[in-house]
C-alpha cells in the first residue's frame, strides 16, 4: 500500500487547512489510520488517529481544533485543521497501522506534507 499525503501549505495564524491521505489500496484492512507530525528539531508525534470502528484519538495540543475522518470508499483519510497556530508548523505524515497478531504489526508511511503557519 502506498500513501500519498497532500494539502499542506502556508497559512496565517488562525487559518485552516485540510490534509488528505490517499491510499493505493483499501484502508479498511488497517486497524488505525493516523496523522503524525514532526517539527524541526523535535521527534515525530501523533496528532490524530481514527480506528477501524471509527473511534478517534487526538493529541491534547490539537483537541477541539483538528478533526480526523476517513472515507473508506475513496481510501482516503482527512485531517481538517482549524485555528492553526505557529506551533502547528511541521511536516505532517500519514500513517496506516495494521495488526496481524498481538505481537506482529506493521506501519505504512506516506511522504510528508509541509504545513507552515505564519505568526
Amino acid at each position: 500500500v502506498q500513501l500519498q499525503a497532500f494539502g499542506g501549505g502556508l497559512v496565517q495564524n488562525g487559518g485552516y487547512l485540510r490534509l488528505s491521505c490517499a491510499a493505493s489500496g483499501s484502508i479498511s484492512s488497517f486497524s488505525v489510520m493516523g496523522w503524525y507530525r514532526q517539527a524541526p528539531g523535535k521527534q515525530r508525534e501523533l496528532v490524530a488517529a481514527i480506528a477501524r470502528d471509527g473511534n478517534t484519538n487526538y493529541a491534547d495540543s490539537v483537541k477541539g481544533r483538528f478533526t480526523i475522518s476517513s472515507d473508506n470508499n475513496k481510501s482516503t483519510v482527512y485531517s481538517q485543521m482549524n485555528t492553526l497556530k505557529p506551533e502547528d508548523t511541521a511536516v505532517y505524515y500519514c500513517n496506516a497501522h495494521g495488526v496481524v497478531t498481538t505481537t506482529i504489526e506493521y506501519h505504512y508511511w506516506g511522504q510528508g506534507t509541509l504545513v507552515t503557519i505564519s505568526s
